[in-house]
């Protein structure tokens, strides 16, 4: 999922967009409102494209556990939230077996499931197109490539 632009400021419920950089502060739009405020420097902002979720093996970017969560839904919204910590735990496990279930609490789970919910009630969850092949890249490469022009002399 494309999460660019979209932040998660800590104390503050919902998600914003990154509207624009001002002197001492960020200017924000939250998603669900449209209300623009500014976020100064000592509050905690996170990008959503900069968060990832503890597995066994290597982090996870949040964007492919947004992917996930699309697939195992088939395009809906999460499970219900307000389900019990065991009912959350084995919604998650069930999209992500291998998540680290010592640094991943449920609080953690449940804000992934509100984010995901947040951004599919809005429309928000673009998948990511997948990379050229290495072919079609040179292809392109090839037909961009002109003769150099002779230097006048």
């Amino acid at each position: 999922m494309i999460l660019k632009d979209i932040l998660a400021i800590s104390g503050e419920p919902g998600l914003f967009k990154f509207i624009a950089q001002g002197k001492n502060a960020i200017i924000v739009e939250h998603l669900e409102t449209k209300k623009r405020s500014s976020v100064y420097g000592s509050a905690k902002v996170s990008s959503l494209e900069d968060i990832a979720i503890f597995t066994d093996k290597e982090d996870m970017p949040l964007g492919k556990v947004f992917d996930l969560i699309h697939e195992k839904e088939n395009g809906g919204p999460t499970v219900d939230l307000k389900g019990g910590v065991n009912t959350l735990k084995s919604w998650f496990e069930g999209i992500l077996p291998e998540y680290s279930k010592d640094k991943v609490y449920p609080s953690d789970i449940r804000k992934v499931a509100q984010w995901y919910n947040i951004l599919h009630n809005l429309k928000l969850l673009v998948k990511e197109e997948p990379e050229a092949t290495a072919e079609t890249e040179t292809a392109s490469v090839d037909e961009k490539k002109t003769t150099p022009k002779p230097k006048a002399e």
